[in-house]
């Protein structure tokens, strides 16, 4: 009815429908393409900024870290070989003392009486002896008289020999150079053979003794080097002097004995030390950060920056150091290998070096 009476609206209303066609098929385009260009976004997503680090052979040495003990080179505990008493006292605590220097005289009077008198039976033996002789010469005399005269004589002498070595051992002397430890004893003190008087040390050189583990048994000869720190003092060099031929069968280790000199006597015997011996150096040496190396089934590998993407390279490893890895093979010096954002690598992913990221 509207358009009989208006025919210019009538030719409007038909026109409506092709247009709004238009627009609807004009939309569902633009929302094809909006949908493609999201699509195509999608499959193509953005670079991950990575850290790389360029390898380049380096020196490396593979070290070994254990505990040791200083010794003293030499120790004694210095006790008298007769009883009696302390006559005299002669050295001082913690001093030096050389080989022979006398430490403590013991009372040596009754000593010295027993010596006159087998000095005085001696002498008589001696002239009965020469008597004796000369009736043996003359017939007068018989032979098992001077044989006995003879013995008696030599029995004498043993005995004078005897009580000249009981006085020696009254002067307790320093069976080597060393330091003299804290005096046990002071004068009037009655000694026996077990009685300690004092302790002797020779500290130059000083021994350090520590074990390592069976498998470096080979690694290790006389005449190698450790370096040790004991605390509160500088780094020092040790030589190893000696090596038990035998592994301790509890804790399967080897014991070494190194020497290290010692002239200020800083050093003291029964300290703990630090010791780090260096098993293997290595002069050209590939590394990377532990941390990019990635255990796989069968394996480890690395990522290496190809043409924009990180690749998955397969690779075998040497010496292991606190921080880093030695790889022994499956990547090259100067390639770059991706270091940060690991897990969310894959092979073939786009990356950027993180300095060209901005």
């Amino acid at each position: 009815m509207l358009a009989s009476l208006c025919p210019e609206r009538r030719a409007s209303a038909v026109l409506l429908p092709a247009t709004l066609a238009a627009l609807v098929v004009l939309s569902a385009a633009c929302s094809d393409r909006s949908a493609a260009v999201a699509g195509a976004e999608a499959e193509a997503p953005a670079a991950i900024p990575v850290e790389l680090v360029t390898l380049a052979p380096s020196p490396l040495a593979e070290r070994l870290v254990t505990t040791g003990t200083l010794r003293a080179n030499e120790r004694v505990e210095v006790v008298a070989e007769i009883a009696g008493v302390v006559a005299e006292v002669r050295f001082r605590e913690g001093a030096r003392v050389g080989r022979g220097d006398v430490l403590v005289i013991l009372d040596r009077q009754r000593l010295e009486a027993e010596q006159d008198r087998a000095r005085h039976r001696l002498d008589l033996a001696r002239q009965r002896e020469t008597r004796f002789q000369e009736l043996l010469s003359q017939g007068v005399l018989s032979q098992d008289e001077y044989d006995e005269s003879l013995s008696e004589l030599n029995v004498l002498e043993s005995e004078l020999r005897l009580v000249e070595t009981q006085l020696e051992k009254t002067v307790i002397r320093a069976p080597f150079a060393g330091i003299a430890g804290l005096r046990r004893v002071s004068p009037g003190a009655y000694l026996t053979p077990q009685t300690v008087v004092t302790t002797l040390q020779d500290l130059d050189p000083i021994k350090l003794d520590f074990s390592v583990p069976e498998a470096y048994a080979a690694a290790l000869r006389p005449g190698d080097e450790v370096t040790f720190r004991v605390r509160g003092t500088e780094e020092g060099t040790a030589v190893v002097r000696a090596v038990e031929p035998t592994v301790d069968r509890e804790t399967r280790s080897l014991t070494l004995r190194a020497e290290a000199p010692n002239p200020e006597a800083l050093l003291i015997p029964g300290a703990f030390a630090d010791v780090e011996i260096t098993i293997l150096e290595i002069p050209d040496a590939l590394t990377v950060p532990a941390l990019a190396v990635i255990p796989e089934l069968g394996g480890k590998k690395v990522f290496v920056f190809e043409d924009g993407k990180a690749v998955a390279r397969s690779v075998t490893t040497g010496i292991r150091t606190e921080d880093s890895v030695q790889i022994t093979s499956g990547v090259e010096p100067g390639e770059r290998v991706v270091v940060s954002a690991l897990e969310r690598m894959r092979d073939g992913l786009a990356v950027v070096p993180l300095e060209s990221a901005g």
